[in-house]
């Protein structure tokens, strides 16, 4: 009997995060969706999968989104971890709170329920794990700098996981997108991309549809830009 695969995608009730679910969701992927919103639990329901409302920044909340995909479907194939928008502020002008504010947003936004999942995947000999990054996280750019910094870490996290846990057969990997349209778009944005076109929250999802395939079972620990060529030469 064909085993049903899973995928759980946090922070995903819109955005590039929804559009990861949908497309996991058309490749036969049973899905779980937490987002703040509830535009999560309304996408689940219209994909067949399993809605929570709750937030990244919350263990309780991730695990309730663990438990019921357990609970449902008895395991965890693939971990998407999507991301809201951090502060934004000149450099020297980001407060205490806000520095941790982005921590949470970026970077604890995976480490929580990566956390969580690899156990069970531990036990499968089985999982990929995909966050969604920034092109700008090796070429800091000041207009996101709680990103950049972040980010930053999140790949040398990333980096650190792929060497402990590959030998269990668990793969991660980081999707570095550029100007994407779900972000407002401006033309001075577009014509600093050498493809002159922002790219679509579609062409992100294709991306991480294919690091959780087979086709990418040799793939771990990159930091994979999908930008257009913006920061191709870093």
């Amino acid at each position: 009997m064909a085993v049903e695969k899973t995928a759980i995608i946090t922070a995903g009730g819109s955005g590039m995060g929804a559009e990861a679910a949908r497309r996991l969701a058309a490749d036969g992927y049973k899905v779980a969706i937490l987002s703040s919103s509830g535009k999560g639990e309304a996408l689940a329901a219209e994909l067949g999968g399993i809605g929570v409302t709750g937030s990244n920044q919350s263990n309780d909340d991730l695990k309730r989104l663990v438990d019921a995909t357990m609970e449902k479907w008895g395991r965890v194939d693939a971990l998407v971890n999507s991301a809201g928008h951090g502060p934004r502020a000149a450099i020297t002008e980001i407060t205490d709170e806000h520095w941790h504010t982005g921590l949470d947003v970026y970077l604890m936004n995976v480490i929580r329920p990566v956390r969580l999942v690899t156990p069970i995947m531990q036990a499968q000999k089985s999982g990929a794990i995909v966050n969604i990054s920034t092109a700008w996280a090796f070429e800091p750019a000041a207009m996101f700098p709680t990103s950049a910094v972040f980010r930053a870490g999140l790949a040398s996290y990333t980096k650190i996981y792929a060497d402990t846990y590959a030998g269990d057969n668990i793969r991660i990997n980081n999707v570095l997108p550029g100007w994407i349209d779900s972000l407002p778009s401006t033309e001075q944005r577009r014509d600093a991309v050498p493809m002159k076109r922002y790219g679509t929250s579609a062409e992100i999802a294709a991306t991480i549809s294919f690091l959780v395939s087979e086709g990418a079972g040799y793939i771990t620990g990159q930091n994979l830009k999908v930008d257009g060529g913006l920061t191709r030469s870093v």
